[in-house]
């Protein structure tokens, strides 16, 4: 059985220092409740409580599963890597210890952080990509934090790709899979990071199905996608044009999606995330819509 759950970054919640303010983890787990979901990821360290016993105590009242945590790390620096394995350990920590074993470490670059991939999301070039030792030392920083994960607490990480990171395009994350250990780290697919990204969600569920073990579902409008090629917008000012709209509204063919998970027999959890900006938008409202989407999809 399929379950459907939403994000605190579809109100707002990002894991970048922005201006303007979000709304609080109690009102935010309220409306998921009210909107018709039935789990959440954690959000930034902070947004929700980091006592265990509160933790598990707030998700139980509002009957809400903890299905993962986002933890971004700059896997290009090696100097960053054994940061990102006590954050990445103290994140699975408290997952871990408010009662959420099977909680993901969603593991992802420090998207945001490099000026020309940030300046270029949705239409990087390979001369702006990695170089083949700085693949190398990505790729092992990715295992470490996976396998310190998994040794502590035998609870497994994905890799999310994302725009304004180093892992945007199809051949980015078809090299990613290529240099890391497939019983190790698993691939959280979004469908709109990647549809931004220039690839076809539909075709990367098939190509990789075997090593996703989380499923993110965002849309991608085109016209935004095209509106911000022509106009140099940076990542930041697409999310706040929209590149990221309610599902069904853009260009992922999300029922051809559903009926590869429901053929193979999928029986895990859909994220929704549709990534607004602090204060942006009507979270409530596109979480219903979004909701209802996927209700018209049979799940």
């Amino acid at each position: 059985m399929i379950q459907i759950a939403n994000a605190p970054c579809s109100w707002g919640a990002l894991e970048f220092e922005l201006e303007g303010k979000s709304l609080g983890y109690q009102q935010v787990l309220d409306e998921m409740v009210e909107t018709g979901y039935a789990g959440t990821e954690l959000g930034d360290w902070g947004f929700m409580p980091t006592s265990p016993e509160e933790l598990n105590g707030v998700l139980v009242k509002k009957n809400l599963q903890l299905l993962g945590a986002f933890v971004p790390v700059a896997l290009a620096n090696p100097n960053a890597h054994d940061v990102g394995i006590k954050v990445a350990l103290k994140t699975a920590g408290l997952m871990y210890d408010a009662g959420y074993k099977d909680a993901f470490i969603v593991l992802a670059d420090e998207n945001g952080s490099e000026g020309e991939r940030t300046q270029h999301a949705g239409r990087v070039t390979p001369e702006m990509g990695l170089t083949e030792e700085q693949w190398v030392v990505f790729a092992s920083g990715a295992e470490k934090v996976a396998k310190a994960v998994k040794d502590t607490y035998g609870m497994r990480t994905v890799f999310h790709h994302h725009c304004a990171g180093y892992v945007e395009t199809p051949k980015e994350v078809a090299k990613l899979m290529k240099l890391t250990d497939p019983s190790l780290l698993g691939l959280c697919l979004d469908m709109g990071h990647y549809a931004f990204g220039g690839g076809n969600p539909v075709e990367a569920l098939e190509k990789y199905y075997d090593r996703i073990w989380h499923v993110h579902f965002k849309d991608f409008d085109p016209l935004v996608g095209k509106k911000a090629q022509e106009m140099g917008y940076g990542y930041f000012k697409s999310v706040e044009e929209g590149v990221f709209c309610e599902l069904g509204k853009g260009s992922v063919d999300f029922q051809s999606i559903v009926d590869i998970l429901n053929k193979k027999g999928f029986e895990g959890w859909i994220v929704v995330e549709q990534d607004v900006l602090p204060g942006m938008g009507s979270p409530k409202k596109c979480a219903a819509n979004n909701r209802e989407f996927i209700k018209s999809l049979g799940i």
